[in-house]
């Protein structure tokens, strides 16, 4: 199985503190992957490193056939526009301007042309095509958050990272996008990797890597949400059960 993203011996340390400690996996191309694990047991620095937001202190971090962590801020800003979106739990649209221009604009800052047909289909698939000409305070939450993920899948990416992507939302409009998500995946053979501390939401994922003390220490494959909160509690108690080169 193919993977978009590897992460390979990667350490990452904020003094003294051991963020993410030798961690080796594969996130495979065309699965919805959740991430989740107790406070501070590096999920989101995990995120963060995969999707090159941030450089290990030592690893390899490949994307793209290239390993992000060897590159300068700009490469690796180049090398995201290309090949990584984002969703993040505060939505992160401008207020000024209209939900088509926050869609288009990551492209237009690279300087690249939206590919209209492209981006008619995902409007369509979130339902937002009446609501291009507002702005994102013109729309609930779970609407702005669609307009989010399009904005995410507009240039193509190889994969997208979804930091808390329900976070803000009430119930129904989190099982939406939940199930937009994996439509993304099984419809269009998107990738997608989520962060989140909800055992109903990761349940929605293909496979949950579990997180501790910086540690990959459980893959499940399909674990309803009953499964993760299990092992969650588990982990709560220390039962740690160490996942070694998981690919």
């Amino acid at each position: 199985m193919s993977h978009v993203v590897t992460l390979d011996q990667v350490t990452r340390t904020y003094g003294d503190v051991v963020a993410l400690d030798e961690v080796t996996i594969g996130f495979p191309r065309g699965r919805f992957v959740a991430v989740m694990g107790p406070s501070g047991s590096g999920k989101s620095t995990l995120l963060h490193c995969a999707a090159a937001l941030d450089v290990p202190d030592s690893g390899t971090v490949t994307i793209g056939g290239v390993d992000a962590a060897r590159l300068s801020e700009t490469r690796r800003t180049e090398l995201r526009r290309k090949h990584v979106g984002f969703v993040f739990q505060a939505y992160n649209l401008l207020p000024a301007i209209t939900v088509e221009q926050n869609i288009t604009l990551p492209l237009r800052l690279a300087g690249a042309r939206p590919d209209p047909e492209w981006l008619g289909e995902l409007v369509d698939r979130v339902g937002l095509r009446d609501r291009l000409h507002h702005r994102p305070g013109e729309l609930s939450g779970g609407q702005q958050q669609r307009a989010a993920i399009v904005r995410a899948l507009a240039a193509r990416p190889d994969v997208v990272f979804a930091d808390e992507p329900t976070g803000a939302l009430d119930l129904r409009s989190a099982a939406e996008v939940l199930g937009l998500l994996r439509e993304l995946v099984d419809d269009l053979g998107q990738s997608v990797v989520m962060v989140t501390h909800d055992p109903a939401a990761a349940a929605r994922a293909h496979d949950t890597l579990v997180m501790a003390d910086g540690k990959v220490v459980d893959l499940l494959n399909g674990p309803s949400a009953g499964d993760l909160a299990a092992r969650l509690s588990d982990l709560g108690s220390g039962g740690l059960r160490l996942v070694e080169g998981a690919r």
